[in-house]
This record gives C-alpha cells, sequence and structure tokens, in this order.
C-alpha cells in the first residue's frame, strides 16, 4: 500500500504540468536585460537607402542641408521598424515618392567611415509613384532625377558605386565606403 502511495504521489495532474518552471517564468526578463546590456556593449546603427530608377533609368538624389554632396534618398531604422518600412518612410518624407511595388534588396553593406557598428540596407525602386517634386526643406536642399551620364559632380563616392553595381553590374563591395 504504501508503494501504492508513493507512486501515486509522483503523478503530475494537468494544472501542475501548466506551471511554468522558475526559468520559464524569469526568461522574459533576463532575455530583456541581456538585450539592454548587448544594445550599450555592442550597439549598432541600421540605415537604409534606395535606388529609385524611373522608366528612363534615371536615378533619384538628394543633396542635404547638412552634409555636401549628393546622396541616395535615405535614413536611419527607427526601433520597431523594419528595413523596408524605413525606406518607404525616407522615400515619402525626402522626396515624396509612394512606393508602390516590392523592392529589390540590393545588399547590406559595412558603412564603417561613420561607425564600425553602422550597417546600410540600399534597395532598388522602380515601381513608384511621385504626385509632384518635393519642395527644400530643412533637411533636404534639392532633389531630382539624374541619368547615370549626367550625375551632379559631387554625388559621393558610396553613391557611385552603389549605381554601378546595380546598373553596369559591377561587382558588390560589402562596405560603403564614403
Amino acid at each position: 500500500m504504501l508503494r501504492k502511495d508513493a507512486a501515486a504521489s509522483q503523478i503530475r495532474t494537468p494544472a501542475a504540468m501548466t506551471q511554468p518552471t522558475l526559468r520559464q517564468r524569469l526568461e522574459p526578463y533576463l532575455r530583456k536585460v541581456i538585450h539592454l546590456y548587448f544594445r550599450f556593449a555592442r550597439g549598432m546603427t541600421l540605415g537604409v537607402r534606395a535606388v529609385v530608377l524611373d522608366a528612363d533609368n534615371r536615378v533619384f538624389l538628394v543633396r542635404h542641408t547638412y552634409v555636401s554632396g549628393w546622396y541616395l534618398p535615405g535614413g536611419g531604422v527607427e526601433v520597431g521598424q523594419t528595413f523596408r518600412e524605413a525606406m518607404a518612410r525616407e522615400l515619402i518624407e525626402e522626396g515624396r515618392i509612394e512606393v508602390l511595388g516590392e523592392p529589390v534588396l540590393h545588399g547590406v553593406f559595412l558603412n564603417s567611415h561613420v561607425s564600425p557598428r553602422d550597417h546600410v540596407a540600399v534597395y532598388i525602386v522602380r515601381q513608384f509613384r511621385q504626385d509632384r517634386p518635393p519642395d527644400p526643406n530643412r533637411e533636404i536642399a534639392e532633389s531630382g532625377f539624374f541619368a547615370l551620364d549626367a550625375l551632379p559632380p559631387d554625388t559621393t563616392e558610396g553613391t557611385r558605386l552603389r549605381l554601378a553595381e546595380v546598373l553596369d553590374g559591377r561587382p558588390v563591395i560589402a562596405t560603403w565606403r564614403g
């Protein structure tokens, strides 16, 4: 009889099986602490750029008010935002460009001249709508579509490299460069 009672005391009821263990209860908090640690210990910044090409294969470029040169439109990825969402937001903000089709991810590049922890995703956008050219504002001094053989003289090296990869079939270079 004693043996039978001992076996019965070891049987777990369904209610006991659904109780989370201490580890399971602490795991969400531990995960948050670990992520917080890595955010400061190994902080990484993420950005996006877009190669927006019209029907004539002209590329959309912007000139900022706070840095010299012409760039592909883009910017930072906000917390909780995907690369694609950030790219679509930046195109609206910088060029009044609404992405209509699915953009193609060209690549993710280390932008070490900004920071050894900075990475930029580059998308190719061919299907879009621009209701009108954007007006200059505090961030964007000028913008426009340019033929590849008529890029502004101060178009940045990184922009030129990405355009050569996308449109001339040049090998992809993993770093941004300028």
